[in-house]
């Protein structure tokens, strides 16, 4: 968990417009195996939502009126002290005044426990279908962007009736939350890119050598990663998803991410998912992380810990307090 003083520090970047082909050439660090060096802590700390908001229509792009609101809003959301505002949350309470508790049943961090948050000027991570939304549901599906079960369960039977990742089991990989646990470490070798999440301790070892195909009954909970470089870019292609993780896209039938370090302190994420069973076109997400001169934090949640017990005692107790 990382803290931050009370007024945020912004980080204002235009960059947020910059595609792969419009990258800064003057960056040119390679592996000493002549790969791109992709390495260090990066930080997902945007204040872009995942979806456009329907207050922008078609627009790709903030004014340079709205991105100072945005600025603004986002100091004296800070300033209030109020609860922490995760995810989209800050977005929608800057541009609405609308701010809610992430979890109001059983109180919350409040702000100064959050990162700052990195603003750029794209109205959504979504930019492929262009009008910044997820694709049409196919008919039949619910389209759930968390697995079953859900939150807000407040009488678990079992451990089983609650989420993996309130299990502390997993998040899934990737993780795309912004501002909160964030942050992954890429570590590159000649033969393999290793991806350690900040969050619940997910680490994914991509291989970049040619491997036998795994058989599709086969299934892992971040699924089958396979890496390759396509000139100054990663490329991540991952099935054989178990289906048990948390988020939607880490159900997928495929995923596709891409790496590119833009300069320095930049690096541009790109993820195309592929999901038929819920959604009728591909889609695709991206955003900017940042350089982190930190190291990532060790997230102290595990399996059994003393807070899955008490939630389950918790649960008897209300279900007598109610009979």
């Amino acid at each position: 968990m990382r803290f931050n003083p009370i007024s945020l520090l912004l980080i204002v970047s235009s960059l947020a417009s910059i595609t792969v082909t419009a990258q800064d050439v003057s960056w040119n660090v390679h592996t000493e195996d002549g790969h791109p060096n992709l390495q260090g802590v990066w930080g997902n700390n945007t204040i872009t939502p995942v979806e456009r908001p329907d207050r922008f229509g078609e627009r790709q792009y903030l004014t340079d009126e709205e991105q100072i609101l945005l600025e603004r809003r986002i100091r004296e959301i800070a300033e209030e002290d109020g609860d922490a505002l995760f995810g989209d949350g800050v977005f929608e309470a800057a541009f609405s005044g609308d701010v809610r508790s992430y979890d109001p049943s059983t109180g919350n961090y409040d702000q100064s426990w959050l990162v700052e948050r990195s603003v750029h000027n794209r109205t959504s991570q979504i930019v492929d279908p262009p009008n910044g939304k997820f694709p049409h549901k196919v008919e039949g599906s619910d389209g759930l962007t968390f697995n079953r079960p859900q939150r807000g369960i407040t009488s678990p039977a079992s451990w089983t009736d609650l989420t993996v990742d309130d299990r502390c089991i997993s998040y899934g990989a990737p993780y795309l939350n912004s501002g909160y646990n964030s942050y992954w470490q890429i570590v590159q070798s000649k033969n393999h890119v290793v991806i350690v999440q900040e969050m619940m301790h997910d680490a994914r070892i991509v291989p970049l050598i040619e491997k036998p195909e795994l058989n599709e009954k086969i299934t892992l909970w971040h699924g089958d990663s396979r890496g390759y470089f396509d000139g100054d870019t990663l490329v991540v292609e991952t099935t054989n998803f178990s289906g048990k993780s948390t988020f939607e896209h880490n159900r997928s039938l495929k995923n596709t991410e891409r790496f590119t370090r833009l300069n320095e302190s930049q690096l541009l994420y790109q993820l195309t998912v592929d999901k038929p069973d819920t959604y009728t076109a591909r889609y695709t997400r991206e955003f900017i992380m940042d350089l982190e001169p930190q190291p990532i934090y060790e997230y102290a949640c595990h399996e059994g810990n003393y807070s899955m017990a008490n939630i389950l005692r918790g649960a008897r107790v209300q279900e007598e307090f109610v009979e």
